[in-house]
């Protein structure tokens, strides 16, 4: 197996570092965004989604990267449809919209 980050310059591991990172802010923005739509502490967003409130704090400043399985719970724990379009070299959009009644 060939590993190709090893053919990405500086420049370009950098960049996709950058990239990494703005992508988990603007997710954690969003969970945020939504939690404190609602009315919810971090500590009741953990419960309804079988998190610490320590792994939400974190994921609400950027500082993880969740799990296709992780982005279920948080959709059901917020109430919400959550919307994601990934494009290469572009920014996350991401946002959870309130499930219809």
């Amino acid at each position: 197996m060939h590993d190709t980050r090893g053919d990405l310059s500086d420049a370009d591991r950098a960049r996709e570092g950058y990239q990494e990172a703005r992508r988990a802010y603007l997710f954690g923005k969003a969970v945020r965004d939504r939690r404190t739509a609602l009315g919810m502490t971090q500590s009741r967003l953990a419960a309804r989604a079988g998190m610490t409130q320590a792994a939400v704090s974190r994921l609400e400043h950027g500082g993880s990267t969740p799990t296709i399985p992780l982005l279920e719970r948080l959709a059901a724990a917020l109430d919400s449809t959550l919307h994601l379009d990934i494009a290469p070299d572009s920014d996350l959009s991401v946002a959870f919209t309130p499930r219809a009644a």
